[in-house]
C-alpha cells in the first residue's frame, strides 16, 4: 500500500522525520520497501493562464500562444498539446528552469518561431503517465506560483508490504492508528457527520445470501452534476495512492477505499431495474465487466444483481452495463461487508486481482460501512452537488462477526516473550489498539476491536504486546533448560550421514514443493492414483506427491535452463501415497544427475554421466549402514525409466526403490538431456544398519585365487557373486570383480567374466589343498546353478 506522508500527518504527526517513522513501521510489522518523492525534480515551474492561442504559420499541429505566468509580461510559447485553448491554466516551465530526467528549459525555435518556456503535461513534470494533453489547473489556481507549493509536492510516498492478517492496514485510518499508538500521539481523523436525508427516494434492496453479506447498505442520490470535475487535491491523493482519477463518483468511492479501507461502488441508478439482489450466479449467467471483459459466472460467485441480471462481481468489480459514465445525474451507492471467505479466490478465478477483492479477501472492518457511506455522500454532494436520500440497510446480525472475550494472562506474557511488562502498559497498548479491556487481578479480559480478524488468541494479544512495545526493546537473556541425553542406537545411520555422503559426491541438496503438477506425477507413475488438494495455490501444484522425483526434475530443468551443465541435485521428504482410504507419509531420498562426471579437466576424458555412475552414487549410501550385501539390483521395467536402463532395489529380498535413466519420451517432453539419472530409496532400510563389531585381524597371510568364467549373457554379476560368496563360506574375505568380457573367443550369448577370490583362515595358514577345495566347492556351485565352466 501507497502512503501520502503528507496525508498521514493530517490524521497524526508523531516528532520523528520519514526515516525514522519508515523504521518504526518495519520494526510493528508493517515492512516498508521504499520511500519515494512524490513528484519528479522539477524547478522553476509555474501556474501560468493561455490568453491567446493562434496557429503556427509553419507547422499545422503546434499552436502559438501567449501565456501570463505573473512574470510582469506575457510569455510567447509554442506548444503542441491538442487540448491547449485560451483561458486554460497549466504548469508552464520557465527559461532556465529544469524538467525530470534533467532536460533544461532553454529559449528555443520551432519552425522559425521564438518560444519562452514550457507547457507542460502532467508525464512531463513526472506527476504520471497521462500525456495526452496539458495538464490542466483550476481555474482559480493563482497565476506565479510554484507548482511545487500549489500542489504540495514536497511529500514522499511510504510504500508499506502488508502481511495477509493486516487487512486493517489498507487504509489511511488502520496506518494513521498504528502510528497514533506506536508514538503515543493523538489520533485526528476526519469529522464525519451523519448525512441529513434531503429527498425520501429508496430502492429496493434483498439479500438472499446473508452468510455471504451479512451488511449491505445504499444511498440513492439524486440530481448530481455529471459536468463536474474532481478537484486537484482528491485526484493528487489518489496518484500518490496508486489510483487513476477517473470520474468524481468512482474517484470518491476510491478516496473513500484509500482512505478508511471501505471499497464501495457506484451504479447509475437510471440503468437499475426493479431493485438490488445480492444472491449467487445462476446457471448460464454472464457479466460484462467494467474491463470489457465477459466472464462466465460459476454458482459459487457472489453477484450484485437487480431484477433483469447481475449487475457486478461481489466485492471484486463491477459491470459495464450498470457503471456510471458522463450522463449520469442519478447514483445509487452500495457499501457491503463480505465474509472473506466467500471473496477469497472469486478473483483469481477470473484472472483479476483488485483493491476491492485485495481488501474483502483480507477483512474489512464489518462496522465501518456506515461511515463510509456518510464520508462518500458528503463528498460527493460537495463535488457534484446533489440530494441524498436515506440509508438503506439489510443487515443479518447472526451472520456478522462475533468477538467473543479473550482472557490474557500475565504470566504467559512472561513466558512467551520473556519479561514482564507493567499492568498500565498493557491495558495502554491494548486499549491503543481499540480493544475493550477489563482486568481481572493479575489477569484482563480482552474484546478485539472490530478491524481486528487476526486478534483471536491470547497469543496474538501478546504479539501485539511484544510488536507494539518494540521487537527491539525485548531484553536479551540466554535460555534455561535441562539437557537430557537422549539415547542413540548404535546401529543407525544419522539421516545426515546420507545427506553428508551425497554433498561429498558433488550433490547439492534441494527442497521442492510437496505439491506437484497432477499430469506430470500421472506420466512418471500412472498405476498410482495422486491425491488432489482441495485448494491448490496453482494449478501446477494440484496434488501431493507421491515421488520426489517430480520436484527434483522440476529443479533440474530450471538449473539447466540457467546454462548449468553438470547438475546433481538430491531430496529427502515425504511421499504421500494412497492406500485403502488412507494417505500414507513414507520418508525417501532421491536424486537426479546429468553432465559430465567429474567437472571439466584436461585430465579426464570428456564424456556424460551413464547409469552405472548414479549406480556408485547410490551404492556409496547403501555402504554406510555396513549393510551392503543386503541390497541387491534387480533389472526390472519402471514408466519413468529408460526400458533397458533401469533396476529395482531390493533389500533382504523387499523391493525399497528405483535407479535408472530417465524415460526418453519424458527427457523429450521436459526437454531435458537424454542421460539424466535418477534413483530413489526408501530411507529407513539405509538407516537401519548393522552394530559394529570387533573382528582381529588375522596373523597368517592371504591367498588370491582368480577364476575367469563363461556364463549367459542375461546372468548378472551380482548372481555369480552371491553363489561363490555362498560356496567359499567363511574363508572367503573379499571378492573382487576384475574384467568382463564378449567379443572374440567368446562364444556367441555368452560372456567372460573374471573374479579375484582373497582367502585367509584367521587361526592358520591356508594350504595349496584348502584353497583348491574352496575353489572346487565355488566352481561346482556355479556349474550346477548358473551353468558356468571355467574360461580356458
Amino acid at each position: 500500500m501507497k502512503v501520502s506522508e503528507q496525508w498521514l500527518r493530517e490524521w497524526v504527526d508523531p516528532p520523528v522525520g520519514s526515516k525514522e517513522l519508515a523504521e518504526q513501521l518495519t520494526m510493528a510489522g508493517l515492512e516498508v520497501d521504499s520511500i519515494e518523492p512524490a513528484a519528479g525534480e522539477f524547478a522553476s515551474v509555474v501556474v501560468g493562464e493561455v490568453l491567446e492561442v493562434a496557429p503556427h504559420p509553419d507547422a499545422d499541429k503546434l499552436r502559438v500562444c501567449r501565456v501570463e505566468a505573473g512574470q510582469g509580461e506575457a510569455l510567447q510559447i509554442v506548444c503542441g498539446a491538442p487540448n491547449v485553448h485560451q483561458g486554460m491554466r497549466a504548469p508552464v516551465a520557465l527559461v532556465g528552469g529544469r524538467l525530470p530526467g534533467g532536460l533544461k528549459i532553454k529559449k528555443a525555435k520551432l519552425r522559425g518561431v521564438e518560444s519562452f518556456g514550457m507547457l507542460c503535461s502532467a508525464r512531463e513534470l513526472g506527476l504520471s503517465e497521462e500525456h495526452a494533453g496539458l495538464m490542466a489547473l483550476p481555474a482559480d489556481a493563482p497565476l506565479g506560483t510554484d507548482i511545487r507549493d500549489y500542489l504540495k509536492l514536497d511529500d514522499r510516498i511510504i510504500e508499506v508490504d502488508l502481511t495477509p492478517n493486516r487487512g486493517d492496514c489498507l487504509g489511511m485510518a488502520g496506518i494513521a492508528r498504528e502510528v497514533a499508538l506506536l508514538n503515543d500521539c493523538e489520533l485526528t481523523p476526519p469529522a464525519i457527520a451523519p448525512i441529513t436525508a434531503q429527498v425520501e427516494d429508496s430502492f429496493p434492496v434483498a439479500v438472499d445470501a446473508p452468510a455471504a453479506c451479512p451488511r449491505y447498505l445504499g444511498r440513492v442520490i439524486r440530481g448530481i452534476d455529471p459536468a463536474a470535475v474532481t478537484p486537484l487535491w482528491l485526484q493528487e491523493r489518489l496518484r500518490r495512492g496508486g489510483i487513476r482519477p477517473l470520474g468524481p463518483v468512482i474517484d470518491v468511492t476510491n478516496y473513500v477505499l484509500l482512505e478508511l479501507g471501505q471499497p464501495m461502488h457506484g451504479f447509475d441508478l437510471a440503468r437499475l431495474q426493479g431493485g438490488i439482489r445480492v444472491r449467487f450466479a445462476e446457471a448460464g449467467e454472464k457479466l460484462t465487466l467494467l474491463d470489457g471483459r465477459e466472464v462466465a459466472l460459476a454458482a459459487d460467485t457472489l453477484v450484485i444483481a437487480d431484477a433483469r441480471q447481475p449487475l457486478a462481481l461481489a466485492g471484486v468489480m463491477g459491470g459495464e452495463g450498470s457503471g456510471v459514465s458522463d450522463s449520469t445525474r442519478d447514483v445509487f451507492l452500495e457499501c457491503a461487508f463480505f465474509d472473506p471467505l466467500h471473496i477469497a479466490g472469486r478473483a483469481r478465478a477470473y484472472g483479476l486481482q483488485t483493491d476491492s477483492s485485495y481488501r474483502f479477501e483480507r477483512g474489512v472492518d464489518p462496522e465501518l460501512q456506515l461511515r463510509a457511506l456518510d464520508r462518500a455522500t458528503q463528498l460527493l454532494v460537495d463535488i457534484c452537488g446533489g440530494r441524498p436520500g436515506p440509508v438503506i440497510e439489510v443487515c443479518s446480525d447472526a451472520h456478522l462477526p462475533r468477538r467473543p472475550a479473550i482472557r490474557l494472562r500475565s504470566e504467559r506474557i512472561r513466558r512467551l516473550l520473556g519479561f514482564e511488562l507493567k499492568a498500565a502498559e498493557v491495558a495502554g497498548i491494548l486499549e491503543g489498539l481499540g480493544c475493550a479491556v477489563d482486568a481481572e487481578r493479575e489477569d484482563w479480559s480482552v474484546i478485539p476491536p472490530s478491524h481486528r480478524f487476526d486478534l483471536a488468541i491470547e497469543a496474538d494479544l501478546i504479539e501485539e504486546l511484544g510488536r507494539v512495545h518494540g521487537y527491539n526493546r525485548l531484553p536479551s537473556r540466554v535460555p534455561a533448560g535441562r539437557l537430557q541425553m537422549t539415547p542413540q542406537r548404535e546401529e543407525q545411520v544419522p539421516l545426515n550421514r546420507l545427506r553428508l555422503s551425497l554433498i561429498e559426491r558433488g550433490y547439492r541438496e534441494a527442497i521442492t514443493y510437496s505439491f506437484v503438477d497432477a499430469d506430470l506425477q500421472r506420466r512418471l507413475e500412472p498405476g498410482r492414483q495422486p491425491i488432489p488438494l482441495a485448494n491448490p495455490i496453482s494449478a501446477d501444484l494440484a496434488v501431493m506427491r507421491s515421488s520426489l522425483w517430480p520436484g527434483l526434475l522440476g529443479a533440474l530443468g530450471h538449473n539447466l535452463r540457467r546454462q548449468q551443465e553438470r547438475v546433481r541435485l538430491f531430496e529427502s521428504g515425504l511421499n504421500f501415497i494412497s492406500e485403502d482410504n488412507e494417505i500414507k507419509q513414507e520418508s525417501y531420498i532421491a536424486g537426479v544427475a546429468c553432465g559430465r562426471p567429474l567437472p571439466e579437466q584436461w585430465g579426464v576424458a570428456d564424456g556424460n554421466l551413464d547409469f552405472f555412475d548414479a549406480k556408485a552414487d547410490l551404492e556409496a549410501l547403501l555402504r554406510l549402514g555396513g549393510r551392503f550385501e543386503a541390497f541387491t539390483f534387480e533389472a526390472a521395467q519402471h514408466p519413468a525409466l529408460h526400458p533397458g536402463r533401469s533396476a529395482r532395489v531390493l533389500c533382504d529380498g523387499r523391493s525399497v526403490g528405483w535407479i535408472g535413466t530417465l524415460h526418453p519420451r519424458h527427457a523429450e517432453e521436459l526437454e531435458l538431456p537424454a542421460d539424466t539419472q535418477l534413483f530413489e530409496l526408501e530411507i529407513a532400510p539405509v538407516t537401519t544398519g548393522r552394530k559394529a563389531a570387533f573382528e582381529p585381524i588375522s596373523r597368517y597371510p592371504a591367498i588370491r585365487r582368480d577364476l575367469a568364467l563363461l556364463v549367459d549373457e542375461a546372468v548378472p554379476a551380482a548372481a555369480v557373486a552371491e553363489r561363490i560368496r555362498l560356496a567359499a563360506g567363511e574363508t572367503l574375505k573379499e571378492l573382487r570383480l576384475f574384467d568382463v568380457y564378449q567379443g572374440k573367443g567368446i562364444e556367441t550369448g555368452r560372456k567372460s567374466i573374471a573374479l579375484g577370490l582373497i582367502l585367509q583362515d584367521s587361526s592358520r595358514t591356508l594350504t595349496d589343498q584348502d584353497v583348491q577345495a574352496v575353489v572346487d566347492e565355488v566352481t561346482t556351485a556355479l556349474q550346477r546353478d548358473l551353468g558356468a565352466s571355467l574360461r580356458e
